[in-house]
């Protein structure tokens, strides 16, 4: 990336020189226009329509990806999706009064949607992955 400096005259010869330390010319660039891949119908799209690109494939093995190992009784006798099962049938005994602060509900509601949303999302990375041959 060259640039030149101008015309040399003398030594014989007329020559051009050029140094990497001198930057070209540039078009200044409006920094708020977004670089959109394609335009279709009039409308700028950044993104394909279908990104997501979900498969209900993924949605069922991911529930019983997340449902098989969830439903191990390794906490005391109790698997996770028992206890927070159990959890929403005491919370419902006494309904209009929501659950406390310091209920077991909020920690296995929250453990047990932890781990299927991470099946859901590393099912989704596979097997997209394994379809657009990525690996």
């Amino acid at each position: 990336m060259a640039a030149s400096l101008g015309s040399v005259v003398g030594l014989g010869s007329t020559s051009r020189l050029t140094s990497g330390f001198v930057r070209s010319a540039v078009n200044a660039r409006n920094p708020l226009r977004l670089a959109c891949p394609s335009v279709r119908g009039g409308k700028a799209t950044c993104f394909e329509r279908n990104w997501l690109r979900t498969d209900y494939n993924v949605i069922g093995f991911g529930l019983i990806g997340w449902l098989a190992p969830s439903s191990i009784p390794a906490i005391n006798g109790n698997s996770l999706t028992g206890l927070f099962f159990e959890s929403i049938g005491a919370e419902l005994a006494h309904f209009p009064t929501p659950p406390a602060l310091t209920s077991q509900f909020w920690l296995w509601l929250v453990t047990w949607h932890l781990g299927l949303f991470l099946c859901l999302t590393f099912g989704q990375i596979g097997f997209k992955g394994r379809t657009e041959d990525y690996f």
